[in-house]
């Protein structure tokens, strides 16, 4: 859970930046995305593999 204390005299537009900057950095953004739709786990792992070989080749490639 993200808390936010408005700072004496501070503008709504400064809190609403600090906001979103406290939700994406906490990594809840990401998560609500992961769970918009169920996902099988052999899509997950599917789709891990595929990044991995992603990153191989870009790793064969820049040697």
């Amino acid at each position: 859970m993200v808390k936010l204390r408005l700072r004496e005299g501070e503008n709504v537009n400064d809190a609403v930046k600090r906001f979103r900057k406290l939700v994406e950095h906490s990594g809840i953004k990401k998560e609500m995305r992961r769970r918009e739709y169920y996902e099988k786990p052999s899509e997950t792992k599917r789709r891990a593999r595929r990044r991995a070989e992603r990153r191989e080749q870009i790793n064969r490639r820049a040697r």
